[in-house]
């Protein structure tokens, strides 16, 4: 029989009350408190901490205050920033490429529950990954919900919820988000 993190990680329904996933939650809670606290000038133990925390992280820029669920489905690429409050819900993989900007308090979610109160109350939960390609911008208060790919060079505006796919070289606005025009390579450089 599989453990609630098992079925976590294989994309299953799982019970987000399990005292092993509310141990690594409270495990990474408390070291986002950690890198939160530092001081902007302690680079070193700032990325120290980033990479007790993260699966994969290539010298982030992360400004506090983050948050995240569990840090260990998280890869982040070359020369990502988040700008101030962003939070990661990372039940399911979040895989962000390389030179990707999110502005402040953007929530990337992985999570979902049920529409039955009784189901939810049991603590039953699913997560679908994120994927976000190369050279995305993801304005300020944007949020990227379960199961969405976001294609490279595409640009997220502020307070967009992305409920679905959105492909390469595009800019999405919009609840919910939605393609208004191609990004050109002329755009591009």
């Amino acid at each position: 029989m599989k453990t609630n993190k098992e079925k976590m990680l294989s994309g299953e329904i799982y019970n987000a009350l399990d005292s092993e996933l509310a141990n690594e939650r409270k495990r990474a809670k408390a070291l986002c408190f950690e890198y939160n606290q530092l001081h902007p000038d302690q680079k070193g133990k700032r990325q120290q901490k980033l990479s007790s925390l993260l699966a994969k992280a290539v010298k982030p820029t992360i400004e506090p205050m983050f948050q995240c669920d569990y840090g260990y489905n998280i890869q982040v690429g070359a020369n990502f920033y988040a700008n101030h409050n962003c939070t990661i819900l990372d039940g399911a993989p979040v895989t962000i490429g390389d030179n990707v900007m999110l502005g402040p308090g953007v929530t990337i979610s992985t999570t979902t529950h049920p529409l039955s109160a009784a189901a939810r109350n049991q603590g039953q939960t699913e997560a679908k990954p994120v994927t976000i390609g190369d050279n995305v911008w993801i304005g300020m208060g944007a949020q990227i919900l379960p199961g969405v790919n976001i294609g490279d060079n595409a640009v997220i505006a502020a307070g967009a919820v992305v409920t679905a796919d959105i492909a390469i070289n595009s800019l999405a606005v919009g609840v919910p988000a939605t393609v208004i025009r191609r990004i050109e390579s002329t755009e591009l450089t």
